[in-house]
């Protein structure tokens, strides 16, 4: 069996007042797209965050291609992808600008960083934009350059919060076909959304998170995954009130 793309084994991170990310074990393979699905606050963005390094666990450990994030060699990064909460770019750069400056910190040429930011610009259908100063773009397109930068090095993990906010339907059919053709490349993607409809057509599989924890999973293929959800979520909820 290859190794997970990346591995959470038993991951607690908790704030003040009790919330964060409680115990999580997860793993995503090469070549699977896997969604988390929950409730605003129930830990989505940090164990995403835990998953990229961005917060270290106070207990458990992350491994990435088997290896354990603080043992993980700074060039390894060069092939993760993300884009968590909000696009990273800078105002007064162009497009065409930001995305090779972004290619570049991912550790590519500057001939490499000059082609890939065109493929993305295409990709994504950026082109009319490629020229503009990022503090022009609407949120619909500055989303799409947050998501043009992650995709861009065809990283061998991608990890996307809410990637479909602000797009426009277009632009989700443009990012639903970036995804599967990375994972059929052999990414492991982890992609959190509300859009129950949406994640059911690319997710290999579907976990659901609450007050932190994973407490189970759906089924793509079931009829009204909204009320499945939901009676997950309450079962739990009832079952946390009770304990």
């Amino acid at each position: 069996m290859p190794e997970p793309r990346v591995e959470l084994r038993g991951v607690r991170r908790e704030f003040r007042g009790g919330a964060g990310v409680h115990g999580v074990e997860m793993a995503i393979a090469p070549g699977e797209i896997h969604a988390l699905v929950g409730l605003n606050g129930a830990g989505k963005t940090t164990l995403m965050r835990l998953m990229l390094g961005m917060l270290r666990p106070d207990a458990g450990e992350v491994l990435v291609d088997g290896v354990a994030i603080a043992d993980l060699p700074a060039r390894a990064w060069s092939h993760v992808g993300h884009l968590v909460e909000q696009a990273l770019a800078y105002g007064e750069l162009d497009v065409r600008d930001n995305l090779r400056l972004a290619a570049r910190l991912h550790g590519a040429s500057r001939s490499d960083a000059m082609t890939m930011a065109d493929a993305a610009i295409d990709e994504l259908d950026l082109t009319r934009y490629a020229a503009v100063r990022t503090r022009r773009l609407s949120l619909g397109n500055r989303q799409r350059l947050g998501l043009a930068a992650a995709i861009q090095h065809h990283p061998t993990l991608l990890v996307l919060d809410e990637p479909t906010n602000a797009l426009d339907p277009a632009g989700v059919i443009l990012l639903r076909e970036a995804i599967l053709s990375r994972a059929a490349a052999g990414a492991g993607v982890l992609v959190s959304s509300h859009h129950l409809d949406e994640v059911a057509r690319i997710a290999d599989r579907i976990s659901v998170m609450n007050d932190g924890r994973l407490i189970g999973a759906l089924d793509s293929g079931s009829i009204d995954l909204e009320r499945a959800f939901f009676a997950l979520v309450h079962a739990d909820d009832v079952h946390r009130r009770a304990a």
